[in-house]
């Protein structure tokens, strides 16, 4: 069987962990998986590996965001409906849940699915059975549900926008997907896999990366991940003619990020035993360049968090949730 976890690039031992951790729910009878992990990072990319890996690959595969589709159609959208169940059903449709049938249904962005909509859902993901909209009789399925969120599931379930019972129905088996600016080098790695990737896509030749540019593309912290990473080196192959990626290709936000976040970097100790390495370590160094771009958003904006989020190109629910995570006060 081919090994479609490699699709995940990246050298950083978070990466090999969620790796392995892919491999084991894929071959398991796990019914639900819960994939955590920022807008970008490739929470779709997982669900479709776990997909390619099971004994379910040969079926279906239903990607469906559930921010995508109005609420009122939703449930037609999942379950389908009989002939005449509602004005314009003039004929018996197909959900997506019985196509899927023997398959993998991923549900992205769960937590916009309406309450109501929860509730049947979790009442399949229990009895394995359904009703289209209409019917009398229910359904029998074997789908497994991979859903994703960008958010805090137990957050939203305290603030009552999430289900708790469904929350831990979907909580049994959990993965979480590194956002990029903690994943070091592989920032690299996928650079130099995206530029692979668009020479063959747009017959091109660029042969690397210029060592300042490299420079660049470590020290922003790619709010918008993987994706964000890809859509720079794609808009470099189309409106570039070098043969290597430079400074002078990167966008005005992202070299205004780097210097503002140069600036509120202290400068090394020289009497560290290696110098131009603080003191603190990688980690320690990481959180206090984030704590820095924070507060420097929170000043322009004097402390308006909606503003503040705006100008780190995140959202306020992110922002806050990073705040916590950095022991923030304001939060």
């Amino acid at each position: 069987m081919a090994d479609y976890s490699q699709d995940l690039v990246g050298d950083h031992e978070s990466m090999h962990n969620l790796r392995d951790l892919i491999h084991r729910v894929a071959r398991s009878p796990a019914r639900t998986v819960l994939i955590y992990g920022e807008t970008g990072t490739g929470k779709g990319l997982a669900a479709r590996t776990i997909h390619k890996l099971s004994s379910r690959a040969k079926k279906e595969f239903a990607d469906i965001n559930c921010a995508a589709i109005p609420s009122t159609l939703m449930e037609s959208e999942l379950f389908g409906h009989e002939k005449g169940a509602f004005t314009g059903a003039v004929e018996r449709k197909l959900g997506l849940v019985e196509a899927a049938n023997g398959g993998t249904i991923f549900l992205d962005e769960i937590r916009e699915m309406d309450t109501t909509l929860q509730a049947k859902l979790l009442s399949l993901l229990d009895s394995h059975e359904f009703r289209r909209v209409g019917a009398v009789r229910p359904t029998r399925v074997d789908v497994r549900f991979i859903a994703a969120t960008n958010k805090v599931l137990l957050s939203e379930v305290r603030a009552r926008n999430f289900r708790e019972d469904l929350y831990y129905r979907l909580q049994v088996v959990a993965l979480n997907i590194p956002p990029l600016r903690e994943r070091g080098e592989d920032i690299l790695l996928l650079a130099e896999h995206f530029i692979n990737k668009y020479n063959t896509l747009y017959d091109r030749h660029i042969r690397g990366i210029n060592p300042e540019a490299r420079k660049i593309l470590l020290q922003y912290p790619w709010p918008g991940n993987v994706r964000e990473l890809e859509n720079l080196l794609e808009r470099i192959f189309i409106l570039e003619e070098d043969d290597e990626v430079l400074p002078s290709h990167m966008p005005d936000r992202i070299l205004r990020t780097v210097r503002a976040g140069a600036l509120s970097v202290p400068a090394p100790d020289t009497d560290d035993p290696v110098e131009g390495i603080p003191a603190a370590g990688f980690h320690d160094a990481t959180a206090e360049f984030q704590r820095g771009l924070i507060r420097q958003a929170l000043a322009a904006s004097r402390d308006n968090l909606q503003d503040a989020a705006a100008l780190l190109q995140i959202s306020r629910h992110a922002l806050r949730h990073q705040m916590i995570k950095l022991g923030m006060r304001g939060a």
